[in-house]
């Protein structure tokens, strides 16, 4: 076994590798042997059969297996022994084609085009200088936070008159054209809707201020036009909702108000646990620290967009564009050469961004435990739960979700990546001048505009 390398320039080059006979010959022979022993050929008893026929029948296709396994193996020694970091991987060369005379002939000679990732040379120093965004938190924010709180923890009362944000339980009627009520129409008792589900607001209006027995004429559809809201309140088909017009009467039979919590000891007791809160500033105070909390996935995501475009630009990575073509191509079934040159510059700056990442954890050894994966996860999980409302979970029940996000090896690898991402982020942070920047929700979100 030979290998050369034939340098085209910095990125790219030519591995050669010559196999000769002597190379394969002693595994190709105890396949063949192998082979034998288990060959079920018509007429011989099994490991009776000619080694001259097992060879004939099989021979061929050991030859290629056992050439490309040696191919596959040598080449990844050869990188290892090398200390060569390639991207993507080996290729057929398209300068020097292979030599595969597997007919004539017992040398064979590969040829494979690699790419040689580029050097980086990224100091970081304050001089750098990357803004980080804090979004201000204003009373609006806090208002509605703790009317948040107040509607989960509130309660349900039975009401007299209806008031617009209630909930109304009566009779509907299908009525004719002359409006009597129509004979085999159709009748529901006990439907239920809100009131500020009502798409008109002169029906709306109707509703609002009636009491129990009052009786309501109106139209169906221009109260509620979607026919699976139509469906689920007269308990009919889609279809038959889909088709349905007219007028309705409805009976007011019921009247239900959600009262939202009072802001006092019990509600703060509700929200945050016993004894954790004992005064409306201290509740407002831990608001303001759980809205900017909630903030920092956000601004943190901006700040890392920023730190890789800064990143990137700073290292001026030059790359082997056509090499990595031809290798996107080669190893995504979905991708097309067309596909590839027009996504390519997208591309090729998560490439770069990925090399500077890795080039940050080696330099500053970088590394992620498995207590820090499993406390990464369960920020993750906590997240995600907070996005309905459940701003607090025990640890038990955290730690358990958590464990098991991570027995799938996908999200896994992202929770590990991400992780990664944070101390690489932790570092900048303390390396380059943060210039911070309050801006309100609005000025933020027009940041990614």
């Amino acid at each position: 076994m030979n290998i050369t390398r034939e340098n085209i320039d910095n990125l790219n080059a030519i591995l050669k590798l010559k196999i000769e006979k002597q190379d394969y010959a002693e595994a190709v022979e105890k396949v063949l042997r192998d082979y034998r022993k288990k060959a079920n050929i018509k007429g011989f008893r099994p490991g009776m059969a000619p080694a001259g026929m097992v060879k004939k029948l099989y021979g061929k296709s050991i030859l290629l297996d056992e050439v490309n396994k040696l191919v596959s193996d040598s080449l990844t020694n050869y990188l290892i022994d090398e200390k060569l970091d390639i991207l993507g991987e080996p290729l057929p060369s398209i300068k020097i084609k292979s030599e595969l005379d597997f007919e004539n002939s017992e040398e064979f000679m590969f040829a494979f085009d690699i790419a040689i990732s580029p050097v980086i040379d990224l100091k970081l120093s304050k001089k750098d200088k990357i803004t980080y965004y804090d979004i201000k938190v204003d009373d609006a924010m806090i208002q509605e936070a703790m009317e948040s709180h107040a509607s989960r923890n509130g309660k349900t009362d039975e009401a007299e008159i209806v008031a617009e944000k209630d909930l109304v339980k009566g009779k509907f009627e299908q009525l004719d054209q002359d409006g009597n009520l129509l004979d085999g129409g159709i009748v529901t008792e006990d439907s239920l809707f809100a009131v500020d589900k009502i798409e008109e607001s002169n029906i709306r209006a109707l509703v609002i201020g009636a009491k129990k027995g009052d009786i309501i004429d109106f139209e169906i559809t221009k109260a509620f036009s979607h026919s699976a809201d139509l469906s689920s309140m007269l308990r009919i088909s889609k279809e038959v909702a889909e088709m349905l017009g007219g007028t309705f009467r409805f009976t007011v039979q019921g009247i239900t108000r959600h009262v939202a919590a009072e802001v006092n000891q019990k509600s703060f007791d509700a929200v945050y646990g016993e004894g954790t809160v004992s005064s409306e500033k201290e509740y407002k105070q831990k608001i303001v620290e759980e809205i900017r909390e909630s903030f920092v996935s956000s601004t943190d995501y901006k700040f890392l967009l920023d730190t890789k475009e800064k990143l990137v630009v700073k290292a001026d990575l030059t790359l082997p564009d056509e090499f990595l073509k031809r290798w996107l191509v080669a190893v995504n079934k979905e991708l097309t050469a067309e596909k590839v040159e027009t996504d390519y510059p997208l591309m090729k700056t998560d490439l770069a961004w990925q090399l500077i990442k890795n080039k940050l954890i080696d330099e500053q050894e970088l590394k992620i435990n498995e207590a820090e994966l499993l406390d990464f996860a369960k920020q993750a999980v906590l997240m995600q739960f907070r996005q309905y409302g459940l701003m607090h979970l025990p640890d038990e029940q955290l730690e358990a979700y958590a464990k098991q996000m991570l027995t799938n090896k996908d999200e896994s690898t992202k929770m590990m990546d991400r992780a990664y991402e944070k101390k690489i982020l932790a570092y900048v942070k303390e390396t380059v001048k943060l210039e911070s920047k309050e801006v309100t929700i609005k000025e933020f979100e027009e940041l990614f505009k």
